[in-house]
């Protein structure tokens, strides 16, 4: 028996057989427990170190920012969390004073020696450093917060990289205060007018967390997160199983969220969930099975509660993006949108001797590349028709996005690729087929790759496309976490991966491509002064007209040099049961305390 046969029947009987067992002790207990699955591994829940978006599900349930985005509003809108109000803004947006709400506390946890701890300013002061301590490989919040530069927590971080020290988390900085125990000031060097979007609300990357926590764990951190939020991690399978508890110690929160008017089935939900206490299900257990089969089985089984529908299964389950009749007749639910995520087919390393750099020869080789490419053939042939072309890196559900617009970031034209390539010197030399450089050196490409079905057909398509032009290729296959480490690390020439805006914004998106003055290598290692400044630009400015047209710009110039072959936006696609209640898709919020269980039916069927 094959190994990967072996994996998914493992996958397959686990679940068949485990909700059995587990649900003698739903009935006994009353509990209610929502049952997920993720198509990957996590990695870890410290919000300092997340860098996949598995780890970060988790972590929103687990820690909480001062203010989120309402769960059932559209168009989406913040609401406070911990903060007590709306924070004070100075009319430059470079300072925001806010208060943090009285009587919230960390969850219980043998660091705190029995003694309740509540949640004061200086935790996201502390919080907010974390990210600068070069002793911690940053998962991504470093890369938000250093355009908005905080004042002060650049230079402490190079102080400590430059006397090879940790950072100094006692030495005061200018723009981080905690100016008593509840209220807390960031003072910026640049103006950041969506700086509560992008930073005070993201909760599973700058959640707080306590100090006492992060110094009993030490580099264990990762395997005990403790926060404030409705959950707490119950148990943890690496790459197996995950468990939320809910959290003995969570404060009342009544459910009090606020759809549009015209938002019907919204409205409806929150009619039905209106002054409820959260968090609503007593347990999230999520189990990782990566093979898509494995998955759409357990969710047929009943062993599943909400299923993000495998594109492989599009065509069974939702025809012409139609729930199919066997499912409707079951009583299963779908949500479907596209959403504010990017795949990209290849990012280049703009460091790299052959790919990298900004004359005309090397942008010309990265155009090329890019022109083979066939997304159609992506779309159709991996996700199933689940998304449409990307035209660049101004996402579905943000600011400025444009649903007409059409570049050639979509553009598929080997004829055009291999013009290209003649005109500047990429021509077969010595007729065996494949071109050399414009010196007369051997071309080979290198791709990092992995080695699960998606990448598999991936690497199969880039083969072709590439040939098609005359490129030679080698793919270097590893597991994601090893070439996530070279790509950090500048070791490697191409590679593909995915991509989500973390608001509705897609600042986010286009800060993949600022230099950053060279202080923080971004994936592409993309360093153009040109794009920076109207990068730059547009972060000053506040939503309107001017600020669209910097981003179209900035936009413009990413399709112009190809730092990233930006190939789809994803159509998504959740399915949930019968007993599932109150559900709907949020990009940019976790959903776990916010559904409800309906118990009888769910053990019905899984009896």
């Amino acid at each position: 028996m094959t190994q990967r046969r072996r994996r998914l029947m493992q996958a397959g009987l686990g679940l068949a057989l485990w909700p059995a067992s587990g649900g003698a002790r739903e009935r006994a207990s009353g509990e209610k427990v929502l049952r997920l699955a993720f198509p990957g591994a996590e990695t870890n829940f410290d919000p300092a170190q997340i860098s996949d978006g598995y780890s970060l599900r988790v972590a929103e349930a687990i820690f909480e920012a001062p203010f989120e985005w309402d769960y059932l509003a559209r168009p989406y809108k913040l609401k406070a969390v911990t903060a007590a109000a709306w924070p004070i803004a100075s009319s430059d947006y470079r300072t925001f004073t806010l208060r943090i709400r009285p009587g919230i506390y960390f969850a219980d946890d043998p660091a705190f020696k029995g003694i309740r701890r509540e949640l004061v300013a200086a935790d996201y002061v502390y919080s907010l450093k974390r990210h600068f301590d070069p002793r911690i490989t940053s998962g991504g919040g470093l890369r938000i917060l250093e355009p908005a530069q905080i004042a002060g927590l650049d230079a402490l971080r190079q102080r400590a990289i430059e006397g090879k020290r940790p950072l100094d988390y006692d030495t005061p900085v200018p723009g981080l205060h905690a100016l008593d125990r509840y209220t807390l000031q960031v003072v910026l060097g640049e103006a950041a007018p969506r700086f509560v979007g992008e930073v005070l609300a993201e909760s599973g990357v700058f959640g707080a967390v306590a100090r006492e926590v992060v110094e009993h764990y030490g580099s264990a951190i990762g395997e005990h997160p403790v926060g404030t939020g409705a959950f707490r991690l119950g148990e943890w399978r690496r790459s197996s199983r995950i468990v939320l508890e809910r959290n003995p110690g969570y404060r009342e929160m009544r459910y009090d969220e606020e759809p549009s008017a015209n938002d019907a089935p919204a409205q409806a939900i929150a009619a039905r969930m209106a002054g409820r206490r959260l968090p609503l299900v007593d347990r999230v257990e999520i189990s990782v099975i990566e093979e898509d089969q494995p998955r759409w089985l357990a969710f047929q089984q009943g062993a599943l509660d909400v299923l993000e529908l495998p594109e492989a299964f599009a065509a069974l389950a939702v025809p012409n993006a139609r729930l199919a009749p066997y499912l409707e007749r079951k009583g299963v639910q779908m949500d479907r949108l596209v959403a504010p995520t990017v795949s990209i087919a290849a990012v280049f390393n703009c460091d790299d001797p052959l790919v990298g750099g900004y004359g005309a020869e090397k942008v010309a080789l990265r155009r090329a590349i890019a022109l083979a490419w066939d997304g159609d053939a992506e779309i159709r042939l991996l996700r199933n028709g689940q998304a449409h072309p990307a035209q660049g890196p101004i996402v579905p559900l943000t600011f400025g996005h444009d649903p007409a617009q059409v570049s050639e970031m979509s553009e598929c034209d080997p004829a055009k690729a291999r013009a290209l390539l003649d005109l500047y010197g990429y021509i077969d030399r010595d007729g065996d087929g494949w071109r050399e450089r414009p010196d007369g050196s051997a071309l080979a490409l290198v791709f990092s790759t992995q080695s699960d079905a998606r990448s598999r057909r991936l690497t199969e398509l880039w083969r072709r496309a590439l040939a098609g032009i005359g490129l030679r290729v080698v793919f270097r296959i590893a597991q994601w976490p090893e070439n996530l480490k070279a790509v950090r690390a500048g070791h490697y020439s191409l590679w593909h991966f995915g991509f989500g805006a973390l608001g509705p914004d897609s600042d986010s998106v286009l800060a993949l491509a600022y230099g950053g003055g060279g202080k923080l290598k971004r994936v592409a290692r993309f360093d153009l002064p040109a794009f920076d400044a109207l990068y730059l630009a547009q972060r000053h400015l506040p939503d309107g007209p001017a600020r669209a047209s910097a981003m179209a710009r900035a936009a413009a110039l990413m399709v112009a040099y190809m730092p990233y072959k930006m190939s789809n936006w994803r159509i998504e696609t959740d399915l949930m049961q019968p007993w599932v209640v109150g559900y709907r898709r949020h990009p940019f919020t976790s959903f776990y305390r916010f559904v409800d269980i309906d118990i009888e039916p769910q053990q019905a069927a899984r009896r």
